[in-house]
């Protein structure tokens, strides 16, 4: 295996992209979120893909336009369809020997695989999809305020600070009135993503972080049932715990077998 870096055009623009090279006929396109460059946070994608590649499997990241290496001007998520477009026709371009192409993105690149409604890409592994809005009220969902008072109940040392008076009964109240109000309204955000992947008829798999404040909104804009959603308990966003980045590289690796 090796790791390639090359550049493609998008829209007149050049766009800095690395391969990681394998002989394998499904690959791997990673989309980053936010700002964030292609190598992701503390190279986190950089790793991930170099030990998928390791498994076999080509893959791919690059920078949008507007970020790190690439030219143009950054135009947000919710504008990068016709740079995931590019990415992917330079991916198979390079890789002629695959047949499939499955997409992944956490946080609004999740979001912003499903707004371009899947870009012709072969599946999706969609990670802690971001629904939160400009101006939307910051506080937890009431879903993730209950998951926190359950947890303290189960921990003696908590239920203890309450019988004994360590516990602002203030706070606590109001607390507890958040987490019993019932779900917050559905973002527009949210809608247009469901909106995006509604007539995908690829396989699709929603991974979330159960520590993840991004993942509880996300649930609270989301049908909690449905079965393409799995959850990976005490993790935070970015899988950096140990047991979170091998629970992230098995769900990835089972997808790209399928």
């Amino acid at each position: 295996m090796s790791r390639l870096s090359l550049t493609f055009e998008c829209q007149g623009r050049c766009l800095a992209g690395t391969l990681d090279t394998a002989p394998g006929k499904t690959g791997l396109l990673i989309v980053s979120g936010g700002n964030e460059v292609r190598a992701g946070t503390f190279s986190g994608q950089a790793k991930l893909a170099a030990k998928l590649a390791s498994a076999g499997f080509p893959i791919f990241r690059f920078d949008r336009r507007g970020i790190g290496d690439s030219d143009g001007e950054n135009r947000g998520f919710t504008n990068s369809q016709k740079d995931i477009a590019a990415a992917l026709e330079a991916f198979r371009a390079i890789n002629p020997q695959m047949t499939r192409v499955i997409g992944f993105g956490n946080c609004d690149a999740a979001s912003a695989l499903m707004l371009a409604g899947g870009s012709d890409l072969d599946g999706l592994i969609l990670s802690n999809p971001w629904t939160i809005e400009d101006g939307c009220d910051d506080t937890p969902p009431p879903r993730a305020v209950r998951s926190r008072y359950i947890e303290k109940l189960k921990n003696p040392q908590e239920v203890w600070r309450l019988l004994t008076g360590g516990v602002n009964l203030r706070k606590l109240f109001g607390g507890l009135k958040q987490a019993a109000s019932s779900s917050s309204t559905i973002t527009g955000l949210a809608q247009q993503m469901a909106e995006g992947i509604s007539g995908y008829d690829q396989p699709i798999r929603i991974l979330l972080a159960s520590s993840d404040r991004t993942a509880q909104v996300f649930l609270e804009n989301w049908d909690a049932s449905d079965a393409r959603i799995a959850t990976c308990e005490n993790a935070s966003h970015a899988y950096v715990e140990p047991h979170a980045r091998a629970w992230l590289e098995k769900q990835i690796l089972s997808a790209l077998r399928a």
